[in-house]
């Protein structure tokens, strides 16, 4: 079809020479472009807008055929919102809070502190009447809930924000996680050290703490002091180093203490040369190392991240590095792996590879995503890197069987070897009464909310299936055959009864009219000509008006009275040569 400069140029053409007494039928429907050919569907890319009679790329493709009834509606299937069987409930990511995530699936868990949290007295909980929300106080109030929600909830995620502030943490920006995790277990060891049950007071020191002593010789004299120490991780360099057993090697070696930073002797009673070092003489249950990637860069000021691949083992024998206490369990399994992907120690993202003490399994935590990981996706520590193309990654090293090897692991959480048994009943955590109330409140919301969307969702499938077999009956009839009655609908509205799948506003011809309440001449282009019966639908349907019947607009006596003057204004003019 011609541009539409150009059928407006023939629809005007005659206005210059023909005079209003000798205007005739021909002359009105060249105006009113009614004789202009019809497009075919394949023909025309695009709607021809100087044709009324172009019916064909106004939105009728995506109607026409078989549809998918998911383009009715953007509602999701609540369904994808449910647990999926057998596997663990994530935590809503509140903006920069993955950090906060990956700690709290480790403690989960942690049967052993999940079974203490559950023990601690609730009296908020206990008297909570179900017919209100269920609002934590306590840092282990809000733990409480949380972990029963994660052991018992429907749903695939939940959302962590009473917890997050009632820590104060700021959610739009990402804190430094190693620091979280003393401060929050420091704060966790305080809030239970209050419990009346004597038993959950040492909670913390239980299954976290160790000791060590930082052993100092004097050069001098050779007296041995020791200075006793309590510790919940080790902080481990891995500058320089390969695998762990070279980083805890290099924690315990001895140090020189000479020159500037010699060690005031209490028998000598003077500063001497002397040598230091740790001695470890107690592990806990629960081993955190931390790996130390985020280190102070003097060059710059600032903090780095060390991209330095350190392998681990899955059994560690703490054995050797102990001094004393030969009856103490030495033989460490992994149970989580703490990996913070990107280059950058101030940007990236947090992710968790922990196991599942009852099966064994290892699952990746990330945020509200869950995955098993098994065949060759159990690569514990690995994950690719943010901002960071794959030919600047350094190659991986080869791995012994019963070894991995990351570059981005920065924690790895070691529990006690347990003793072979066919006794599984430790690994059984059963929520308490007073939390399964709750938790069953929050289900039943879930539920309540799952009902209400996918009836929201059939509601507005049913009235997109009702739409599609609209317009196909329709569409087949909106051209407007010859002999045939005929009136005009705004293209605009077409198009918009098209692209909506559930509702139309009513037709609004109103812009449209000429000071006569007659279809204006130069609107032709914007609107479209349809058969009589169509039309007589549409308004029946969506209502609205004045109606734009051909018989009325083009009269010859109305035309040659009235709109003629109107005509000759509205001609376009030739571009000038």
């Amino acid at each position: 079809m011609a541009p539409r400069l150009q059928l407006e140029k023939a629809a005007w053409r005659w206005v210059e020479t023909v005079k209003p007494e000798d205007i005739r039928q021909e002359h009105i429907e060249l105006a009113y472009r009614v004789n202009l050919p019809a497009c075919k569907r394949g023909t025309c890319r695009r709607n021809c807008k100087g044709n009324p009679n172009c019916l064909v790329g106004i939105g009728e493709q995506a109607w026409l055929g078989d549809i998918d009834e998911n383009a009715f509606h953007n509602i999701d299937d609540p369904n994808s919102e449910r647990r999926d069987k057998n596997t663990f409930v994530g935590l809503t990511n509140l903006g920069a809070t993955c950090y906060v995530n990956t700690f709290l699936q480790v403690w989960f868990h942690n049967l052993e502190l999940r079974r203490s949290l559950y023990q601690c007295h609730n009296t908020r909980a206990q008297e909570h009447n179900i017919e209100s929300d269920y609002e934590p106080q306590s840092i282990c109030e809000h733990l409480q809930y949380l972990f029963a929600l994660l052991q018992n909830s429907n749903r695939k995620y939940i959302d962590p924000s009473g917890l997050v502030k009632a820590l104060g943490l700021d959610t739009g920006q990402q804190q430094d996680a190693q620091e979280f995790s003393k401060l929050f277990l420091s704060l966790l060891e305080d809030t239970l050290s209050k419990q009346k049950n004597p038993n959950l007071q040492n909670v913390i020191q239980r299954q976290f703490c160790g000791q060590f002593s930082y052993v100092t010789v004097c050069n001098q004299c050779g007296r041995s002091s020791a200075l006793p120490s309590r510790f919940y991780e080790l902080e481990l360099n891995i500058q320089g180093h390969k695998n762990l057993t070279e980083c805890v090697t290099e924690f315990l070696k001895e140090e020189k203490l000479d020159g500037d930073n010699r060690y005031f002797c209490e028998s000598c009673q003077s500063k001497q040369s002397a040598t230091r070092r740790i001695r470890l003489h107690s592990i806990p249950p629960t081993l955190n190392l931390q790996l130390m990637r985020f280190v102070f860069d003097r060059q710059t000021g600032h903090k780095k991240k060390l991209n330095t691949f350190i392998s681990f083992p899955e059994q560690l024998d703490m054995g050797p590095f102990l001094e004393g206490k030969e009856d103490q369990k030495c033989v460490y399994e992994l149970s989580a792996v703490l990996i913070h992907r990107g280059i950058s120690a101030y940007s990236g993202h947090y992710i968790a590879h922990v196991k599942d003490a009852r099966t064994g399994d290892w699952y990746k935590f990330n945020d509200e995503e869950i995955e098993k990981m098994e065949g060759k996706k159990l690569q514990l520590g690995i994950e690719e890197d943010i901002a960071e193309t794959v030919k600047s990654q350094t190659r991986k090293p080869k791995c012994s069987k019963g070894y991995h090897c990351s570059r981005n692991a920065y924690m790895l959480v070691y529990k006690v070897q347990e003793e072979e048994n066919s006794d599984t009943s430790w690994t059984n955590v059963e929520v308490p009464a007073f939390l399964q109330r709750l938790v069953d409140q929050d289900n039943h919301k879930f539920e309540e909310w799952c009902r209400e969307m996918a009836h929201m969702r059939k509601q507005s499938v049913d009235k997109g299936k009702a739409k599609h077999e609209e317009v196909k009956e329709l569409y087949e009839l909106l051209p407007a055959r010859d002999g045939e009655s005929y009136e005009f609908i705004p293209m605009d509205w077409l198009k918009k009864w098209l692209e909506d799948s559930t509702a139309t506003r009513e037709i609004d011809n109103s812009n449209f009219l000429c000071s006569h309440g007659k279809l204006h001449p130069d609107k032709v282009g914007d609107s479209k000509r349809v058969s009589l019966q169509a039309s007589q639908v549409l308004y029946e349907r969506y209502s609205g008006g004045p109606r734009l019947d051909g018989q009325s607009n083009r009269g010859l006596l109305y035309v040659q009275r009235v709109c003629w003057p109107a005509m000759q204004s509205a001609a376009p003019e030739e571009p000038a040569q």
